[in-house]
């Protein structure tokens, strides 16, 4: 391994593109302490505060935001609208003819591309305002994040603006390293975002002292280890589907007959579901701050604000594991594996080549993604089933609102996205080095 990273650095077009990479999250983090115009910064250091009401909500929109939020910077809203643009989008072409034809035409996912851009100004437009009007109302006694929001119109239209302004610089640097650096440039910058939470989290854990503090460091290297090797046993997972290419035979030559197989992983969307399950948790809270205060939406602000109690927890498996299977679904049926096989001359033993093929992959894959769905709607609620553990062994001492927990350090849903965003920028340098005739990383 040590070989294969001097053999990067001897490569001068990989070499220019791992720099690239760091040069732009570089300049994201800059970025990210940038803040708005007119905020307040005694507000935000009051809703950082450990054991604040809505904690759990702020720890998600900064994991989002590449650890902006914390600053309340110009890219507080982070990546989220975009993400939330491409669900929409997602969801509405299997409804809309049109979206479902232009997504196999020439050219037809760029132009689905430029509609998720065009989707996330508006989502970001609501995004900022609503994260504003959410952060108000964590803070209670009319005291507002950025004093003035709403009442003086030149402010509210600079905030709004530079706020959707910051949305698409995240998003374009994200693009940036994706076309000219290494891996994926969205999930880098969540990526950088949680490594950056890190260290701080840690310090959180260790000065608790609603329950002993081995047993917090204890739990956090069993849960982290044990979730890392389970992680990369799911993720590498995989079945395969034996295929026969039939014979040709041109003048005095034979072509074809040889066998191959498909690979289907066990969960073939990586950390996707959960970034998505993670986005799509927190529209409760602000769709709720729209609205003036009552006892149904104190309720859906605690739950989902806090990131606590079952109505929570069981949201966020049941978005996980619903995004798991909708996303193999959308990524299988792009792939259009069944008419692929048969105009290469290929089939499936014992299966009819075409229509047929096609659904018997989709069965194969929907039962393998049981697997990987329940595996990732575990992992994503571990924190909610650390703080149930510890509320029946420290009860009186523990708080889940209040207390640190060895698994919010880093989250399932974290560490599943740092896995998968490790392993996915490593395949990409394996690659380049397989490329040039060096020996890789991976075996």
């Amino acid at each position: 391994m040590l070989q294969a990273f001097r053999n990067i650095w001897r490569l001068p077009d990989v070499r220019n593109k791992l720099l690239i990479t760091g040069l732009i999250l570089l300049v994201y983090q800059f970025a990210a302490h940038v803040p708005v115009v007119g905020v307040d910064g005694n507000a935000i250091k009051q809703l950082l505060q450990p054991g604040q009401e809505g904690a759990g909500l702020i720890n998600v929109l900064n994991l989002l935001s590449g650890g902006a939020v914390r600053n309340f910077s110009v890219i507080a809203n982070g990546v989220y609208p975009y993400i939330t643009a491409s669900i929409i989008l997602q969801l509405l072409t299997p409804i809309i003819p049109r979206l479902a034809e232009l997504q196999k035409e020439p050219g037809g996912r760029d132009q689905i591309t430029r509609y998720t851009y065009y989707l996330a100004i508006p989502m970001a437009f609501l995004q900022a305002f609503g994260q504003i009007q959410i952060f108000n109302s964590l803070l209670g006694g009319g005291q507002q994040i950025i004093p003035g929001f709403g009442n003086e119109f030149l402010l509210t239209i600079s905030v709004l603006f530079s706020m959707t302004a910051g949305t698409m610089f995240a998003v374009w640097l994200g693009e940036l390293i994706t076309e000219q650096g290494i891996g994926n440039g969205i999930s880098l910058i969540i990526f950088s975002g949680i490594v950056a939470q890190v260290p701080t989290n840690i310090a959180q854990m260790l000065g608790d002292t609603s329950v002993p503090v081995i047993w917090n460091i204890a739990l956090f290297a069993v849960i982290t280890l044990i979730s890392i090797v389970v992680i990369i046993y799911i993720q590498e997972g995989e079945r395969r589907i034996p295929v026969q290419y039939g014979k040709r035979v041109r003048g005095s030559k034979q072509y074809g007959g040889a066998r191959t197989h498909i690979p289907m992983k066990v969960n073939p969307v990586g950390m996707i579901p959960l970034i998505f399950a993670q986005a799509i948790i927190t529209l409760p809270a602000v769709v709720v701050s729209f609205f003036p205060e009552g006892a149904f939406g104190n309720s859906i602000r605690e739950a989902f604000g806090n990131q606590q109690g079952f109505l929570y927890w069981a949201s966020f498996f049941t978005l996980t594991v619903f995004f798991t299977f909708f996303y193999s679904d959308v990524m299988i049926g792009n792939q259009d594996l069944g008419n692929n096989l048969q105009r290469n001359g290929g089939f499936i033993p014992g299966i009819r080549p075409g229509k047929q093929t096609q659904d018997f992959i989709t069965r194969v894959t929907r039962r393998i993604t049981l697997v990987g769905a329940l595996f990732l709607g575990i992992i994503a609620v571990t924190p909610g089933i650390v703080d149930f553990i510890n509320s029946v062994l420290f009860a009186g001492a523990f708080d889940p609102g209040t207390s640190a927990n060895a698994a919010n350090v880093i989250t399932g849903s974290g560490l599943i996205i740092l896995v998968g965003v490790v392993i996915e920028t490593m395949r990409q340098l394996e690659a380049q080095l397989v490329m040039r005739n060096y020996r890789g990383f991976l075996k």
